[in-house]
C-alpha cells in the first residue's frame, strides 16, 4: 500500500461509524432535537459519544475560556458555572466499595443527559456510547484516599489505578451505565503515562512541571511492584537520581558525556526505572481488562473501547507502550487520536520538552526530522513552520494505516479521532472545512471502520463540521 493519503483507493462502501463527541451543555443550550438535526444534516452522524463523566473541559462544558466562541450555542463562556462530574443520574447501589460517591455535576441543575438524549437519538436510529475520562479535581469529595503519591510521598491530583477504591469506582460507573441505560457502548480515556516518561518530559502539551511530582509510588503500587520482583527501594533511589539529572539538564548543565549517554547510564544502573514505567502501563491495561469483563458480564452485546491519547503521535516511548495488538482482546473498538491540525503545535511542544533532557545535544530541526523518520511520517513542515501549519492529512493516513496493520488479525474496530476546531494558540494552525474533509477521507482511505469527530461539538464551527459531511458524500 502506498504511503500517501492521496495514493490509496477507499475501501468498498459499507456501513461506517460516524461519531461525534458531545457534552450535555450543548443539548441544554441548543435543544436536543435541533442539535441532532445539525449533526445528521451536516455530518451524517450516526453515533453519539456522550460525555457522561469528567471533571475536565476537554470533553465537557462550553468553549474553553479565551478561545473564540463557535457559531452556535450560547455566546458566552461558562467559567463561573462549570465544575464537572456525572451528567447523568448516579445510582448509589453501584458505589458501595469506593469513597467516590458524591459526584453528580451541579453545572446544569437536574438535567440528565442520558434521560433526555437517548430516547430522541434512538428514534432517529442513532447509537449512543457513554464517553468518560480519567480527569479529576483535587477538591472532589472522596478523592484524597485514592489519589496517587508522588516520588516524595505527596498526594497528586490524579487517582491511582492500583488503588481498590478507584478501581471499584470505575467498575461501579460502568455497571451503572450497563444496567441503568439502553446504551450501545462505553468509551474510557486516560491521558496519562508512567513515572519515567513523565520525569524526562516525553510528552506533548509542554514539559512536566516538576520531575519530583511523578507518580505513582503509593502503597498499592509498591506492593504490586514487589510482587513482580521489582526492588522498590532501588526504584526510588533511581528516580531520585533521575530527578537530579532532569533538573540539572533543564538548567542547561550538560553532563560530561552528554545528555543521551547520561540518561542511558542511569537506566543501566537502575533498570528499575523502566520496570516501574512498565508497571504503570500494565496497570492501565489491567484496568481496561477489568472494565471490559465487568461490562460484558452484564451486557455482552455492549461495545467497549478506549481513547488512545494523542501523545501516541509524538513520543516513541509512549507509542511503544500502546501495544494495540496486545489490548485488542479486550477492545471492541479503539479511538486512536489523530488530530491533524493541533498536532503541529503539540509536536513543537514535545520537541521543546525533550530537547532539554535526553536530546539536549541535538538541534531542534534535526530532532524533529528524527522523529518524523522513527514515527513513520512523510514530509511535514519544518520546526519554525509547524505550529502555524499543523500536520497534513497524510499524517492521518499514515497513522490510520499503522493502526490498521496492528489490528489486522483482530476483530477490533478502528475509529480514528478527527480534529475539528480543537483550540490552538493565536497564530497557530486553525481548522478549515477542506482540512476536515481531507482528514476524514484519509482515515477511510486507510481502511478505518469509522471516525470520531473530536474533541467536542461545543467548540466546533458548523462549516468545519460540514467538511466531514462533504467527505462522506464524496465516498
Amino acid at each position: 500500500m502506498a504511503a500517501s493519503a492521496q495514493a490509496a483507493v477507499p475501501p468498498p462502501a459499507k456501513e461506517r461509524m460516524i461519531g461525534i463527541q458531545i457534552g450535555a451543555v450543548s443539548f441544554v443550550d441548543e435543544g436536543v432535537e435541533p442539535v441532532l438535526d445539525i449533526l445528521q444534516s451536516r455530518a451524517d452522524v450516526n453515533t453519539l459519544f456522550i460525555a457522561a463523566f469528567t471533571y475536565g473541559r476537554g470533553i465537557a462544558g462550553r468553549q474553553v475560556p479565551g478561545q473564540p466562541l463557535p457559531d452556535h450555542g450560547k455566546q458566552q463562556y461558562d467559567t463561573a458555572t462549570f465544575r464537572g462530574g456525572s451528567y447523568t443520574a448516579v445510582h448509589p447501589e453501584y458505589y458501595g466499595d469506593t469513597p467516590l460517591r458524591d459526584f453528580r455535576a451541579p453545572d446544569l441543575g437536574d438535567f440528565d443527559v442520558f434521560a433526555k438524549v437517548l430516547p430522541a437519538s434512538r428514534k432517529r436510529g442513532m447509537k449512543n456510547i457513554a464517553w468518560f475520562e480519567d480527569v479529576f479535581r483535587p477538591d472532589v469529595t472522596g478523592a484524597e484516599p485514592v489519589q496517587e503519591k508522588d516520588l516524595h510521598g505527596r498526594n497528586a491530583n490524579t487517582l491511582c489505578l492500583n488503588n481498590p477504591g478507584y478501581r471499584n469506582f470505575l467498575l461501579g460507573l460502568v455497571e451503572d451505565y450497563a444496567r441503568s441505560w439502553e446504551l450501545d457502548g462505553i468509551m474510557w480515556g486516560s491521558e496519562r503515562q508512567g513515572a519515567f516518561a513523565n520525569a524526562i518530559g516525553s510528552r506533548a502539551f509542554g514539559r512536566s512541571e516538576d520531575p519530583g511530582r511523578i507518580t505513582c509510588f503509593c502503597e498499592f503500587c509498591r506492593k504490586k511492584a514487589a510482587q513482580r520482583g521489582i526492588a522498590v527501594e532501588r526504584a526510588a533511589e533511581g528516580f531520585l537520581a533521575l530527578e537530579t539529572f532532569v533538573r540539572s539538564s533543564r538548567a542547561g548543565n550538560r553532563p560530561a558525556d552528554g545528555y543521551f549517554e547520561q540518561l542511558w547510564r542511569l537506566m543501566l544502573r537502575y533498570p528499575e526505572l523502566l520496570a516501574w514505567e512498565n508497571l504503570w502501563h500494565d496497570s492501565l491495561r489491567d484496568t481496561y481488562q477489568a472494565i471490559y469483563q465487568k461490562v460484558k458480564s452484564i451486557k455482552p452485546s455492549m461495545g467497549v473501547g478506549w481513547h488512545i491519547w494523542h501523545n501516541n503521535s509524538f513520543s516513541p516511548i509512549y507509542r511503544a507502550e500502546q501495544d494495540l495488538e496486545r489490548i485488542a482482546p479486550y477492545s471492541d473498538f479503539l479511538k486512536v487520536v489523530m488530530y491533524h491540525n493541533v498536532a503541529g503545535e503539540r509536536m513543537v511542544s514535545y520537541i521543546d520538552s525533550v530537547s532539554e533532557v535526553q536530546y539536549g545535544d541535538v538541534p531542534k530541526q534535526e530532532l524533529l526530522e528524527f522523529h518524523y523518520r522513527v514515527l513513520g511520517y512523510g514530509k511535514e513542515k519544518s520546526y519554525p513552520e509547524l505550529a502555524a501549519a499543523g500536520f497534513s492529512s497524510d499524517y492521518v493516513y499514515r497513522e490510520a494505516r499503522r493502526a490498521r496493520a496492528a489490528l489486522q488479525n483482530t476483530r477490533t474496530q478502528l475509529w480514528p479521532g478527527i480534529d475539528i476546531d480543537i483550540p490552538t494558540a493565536p497564530g497557530h494552525s486553525k481548522c478549515t472545512p477542506q482540512g476536515t474533509r481531507d482528514a476524514v477521507l484519509a482515515a477511510f482511505r486507510a481502511e478505518a471502520d469509522g471516525v470520531i469527530l473530536s474533541r467536542k461539538y461545543s467548540e466546533m464551527k458548523l462549516a468545519n463540521l460540514s467538511g466531514a459531511g462533504e467527505a462522506l458524500k464524496s465516498l
